[in-house]
This record gives structure tokens, sequence and C-alpha cells, in this order.
């Protein structure tokens, strides 16, 4: 059996994506369309990511 281990985020995403879960369906897909642009930004832009976010080493 293996122990499955979960890492949060440090930048509050988990909670986010809580939050969001909680609205009512026409305001969660809009939260939801602002979170996928808010990451492709981070990630077109090439963002480092806290160390503690990432799942391994290089």
């Amino acid at each position: 059996m293996s122990e499955e281990t979960t890492i949060e985020p440090t930048d509050g995403l988990w909670s986010r994506l809580r939050l969001i879960e909680g609205q009512p369906l026409p305001v969660r897909a809009a939260a939801y369309a602002a979170v996928h642009d808010e990451l492709s930004r981070r990630l077109e832009s090439g963002a480092k990511l806290d160390p503690r976010e990432t799942s391994g080493s290089r």
C-alpha cells in the first residue's frame, strides 16, 4: 500500500479553490476562469515556484 501525501501550495491556492466551490455556478465559472488566466500568465512568464511547491528535485 502506498501512503498518499498532499502538499499544499503556500500561495493560498487550495483555500481559494475551496472558496470558489462554495459559490453559485455563474460566480464559480467566472472565478475558475480568473484562476486559469492567472496560472496561465504565471506559466508563460516563467515565474519561479517556491521550492516548497515542487514535488521532486532535479
